[in-house]
């Protein structure tokens, strides 16, 4: 038999050669090294044979795919300490994941596991990976599979038996073992559990059997895995900052926004989180009509035809809420482009008006599911610094460019520096293959004439055109989506909008879809983990805290305070009778950038002494200097201190 190796190279092997016997052909260290084995693209175990003619690639510690693989392992060591330390436990499934892994049990009754048991459970996982366990699968008919996971009294394996049976017409399944525990698994699995490096678990939380809320509670394990513990460690430290930069954390300590169960998914805004909202609304505004957009407002609540003829009713009316109005049918709209169309129909629109852009800080409601909410990173009342743009066919690249001038302007205000993927067609869309192909390649030649490398995002595009999708890491090393632009042909057809071009006929214009932001409440979430709370000067909702010393010092501390505030910072007062260091202290907590300290030396020659967050005392100076520094600074929209 014959395999290619991944320079190109054919390697000449006896028939039936396994994946283990192609790494040592390859040579020693590799096959010491090797972990699995990739065939046509497909991870495999180095025990399972090899097929001729297949492209094959060595999966060692260094490949893509090794902590996925690493992580899988754990999972069933886990399961196995577990079912070790409480007989009796059914166990359901057990994946890799993003960040790690997790198993799903369900314990006998009266048997409960809480973070408490985790050092019980990781002493008797070490055991297991410290007896270098081989990972042995075995393909068996499905009688013999059901036979044996009925006798173990584990029902969630025979339910998935014979699903796979029922959807699939299966008459054979995969089981691997590692020492006494034997899982249905699909696979892969390292040679042995003994590559397993590091690792370690996190968390309990309640799953429900497949996700319905109709089936079992089950107690859902999670961890983590890595090929070492450096890894292993840096990984926690990271998760251990971000903790500490937890949006809904430092929103509670700082006063920014609540959440309540009689509006859940809703934020309601603290006067210092509107104090944010509002210096963010001002950029906006200031920007767009800089750059040519008009500001308008629209309704939130429509006739649902409106979405019927948009398109969002066959593709979204899941995530919708409606009502009746006097027997009507209305919707709360999950997006502001139908309503933006209006607009645009409103008026007889000629060549020499495109491109028209209308901007909304544009309110919207989308049903997310309960368990994904999350702080103001998922929500359902969303508040989108939107915009669309109506403009001609030759107008597209230009236009295109001009969305993306106007982010990179904004992330560049936060520190944020921006990675680009094109987005192109899903399977459930709108539209000819012809017509997509076009508007693909329209964004393409945009970012190609501004010079930005790019990644695909294939089959990412919205169900009404292809789009450019703006993403960011921020300070711990984390993604996040931000901005995207659209290109849309789908709408202006359902619509039927034109506009009388140079030549007196009727034409279609095209539709650009833009929101830079996101969503102001997604995008302050954001902020408020990048920063850790420490906003720069423009972004602070308290810019100063003037402290006096005593209480006769109180009068010329709210003169400073009017001087600031004349000059438009934001200062408060902390004329408590509270200690000057307790004050500054708790100032310090808040994270106000500047505090300034007055008493009789101050009061006297017209100062202040001034204190920075996290860096101390800056000595003593007029307070016009100081209003003039603070000033300079909240102009300057710096993105740091």
């Amino acid at each position: 038999m014959r395999v290619t190796l991944p320079d190109g190279n054919a390697l000449d092997l006896p028939d039936g050669s396994s994946g283990a016997e192609v790494a040592a052909a390859i040579g020693p260290g590799l096959a010491k090294a090797a972990l699995a084995i990739q065939v046509d693209g497909e991870v495999r175990d180095l025990a399972r044979e090899v097929p001729d003619g297949a492209s094959v690639a060595i999966v060692t510690d260094r490949s893509p795919e090794a902590l996925e693989l690493i992580r899988h392992d754990t999972a069933h060591v886990l399961a196995t300490a577990v079912l070790d330390l409480y007989p009796g436990v059914k166990i359901s499934i057990g994946p890799a994941i993003d960040e790690g892994f997790y198993y799903d049990f369900e314990f006998p009754d009266g048997v409960t596991v809480s973070d408490a048991d985790f050092e019980r459970i990781e002493a008797t996982m070490r055991e297991h990976v410290a007896a270098d366990e081989p990972f042995e699968r075995e393909d068996v008919p499905v009688a013999t599979a059901l036979e044996r996971f009925h006798a173990e009294d584990q029902p969630y394996k025979v339910e998935l038996i014979e699903d796979l049976v029922r959807n699939e017409g299966v008459d054979t399944v995969s089981l691997y073992r590692n020492g006494p525990f034997t899982d249905l698994c699909r696979g892969p699995h390292a040679p042995t559990t003994k590559r397993i490096g590091a690792f370690k678990l996190q968390s309990v939380a309640g799953a429900y059997w497949r996700g319905d809320a109709n089936r079992q509670m089950l107690t859902r394990i999670y961890g983590t895995a890595f090929l070492t513990q450096k890894d292993l460690e840096e990984h926690l430290r990271r998760l251990e900052e971000a903790r500490a930069r937890d949006h809904r954390k430092l929103g509670k300590e700082l006063g920014l926004f609540m959440f309540s169960e009689l509006s859940p998914g809703s934020p309601f805004w603290q006067p210092a989180g509107m104090t944010i909202w509002n210096a963010l609304t001002a950029l906006w505004r200031e920007q767009n009509l800089a750059r040519g957009y008009r500001e308008v407002k629209t309704p939130i609540l429509y006739d649902v035809e409106l979405w019927k003829q948009s398109g969002h009713w066959d593709k979204f009316r899941d995530n919708m809420y409606f009502t009746e109005v006097e027997g009507r049918p209305m919707g709360l709209k999950p997006m502001n482009c139908p309503a933006h169309v209006q607009l645009y129909k409103d008026e007889r629109r000629s060549y020499r008006e495109l491109p028209i852009r209308f901007a909304e800080q544009g309110l919207v409601h989308r049903h997310e599911p309960s368990g994904t909410l999350h702080g103001l990173l998922r929500v359902r009342h969303i508040t989108q610094d939107d915009a669309h743009i109506f403009c001609t066919e030759d107008q597209i690249e230009d236009e295109v460019l001009g969305c993306l001038d106007f982010g990179f302007y904004l992330y560049e205000l936060f520190g944020f520096e921006p990675r680009v993927e094109l987005s192109t067609r899903p399977e459930n869309r709108l539209g000819t293959d012809e017509t997509w192909d076009h508007a693909e390649g329209a964004l393409a030649k945009a970012l190609e004439r501004r010079g930005l490398s790019y990644e695909i995002g294939a089959g990412e595009g919205t169900f009404y055109g292809p789009k450019i999708d703006l993403h960011m890491t921020d300070s711990i090393g984390r993604s996040w989506q931000l901005g995207t632009v659209q290109l849309d042909y789908m709408m202006p057809e359902r619509f039927g909008l034109t506009y009388i071009g140079a030549d007196d006929a009727e034409h279609r214009p095209v539709m650009v879809h833009r929101a830079l932001l996101g969503s102001f409440e997604r995008f302050i979430g954001i902020l408020i983990e990048h920063y850790a709370g420490e906003f720069p000067l423009w972004l602070a909702p308290v810019q100063a805290m003037v402290l006096p010393i005593a209480d006769r010092h109180a009068p010329y501390a709210e003169q400073v305070a009017a001087r600031l505030r004349e000059a438009g910072l934001r200062a408060d007062v902390d004329a408590r009778s509270e200690s000057v260091g307790r004050r500054i202290r708790e100032a310090e907590l808040r994270k106000v950038p500047y505090m300034l300290v007055v008493g009789d030396r101050e009061a006297e020659s017209g100062q202040v002494a001034v204190r920075a967050h996290g860096r101390g005392d800056e000595g003593s100076a007029s307070l016009d200097d100081v209003v003039e520094k603070l000033s300079s600074e909240a102009l300057e929209r710096g993105y740091t201190r």
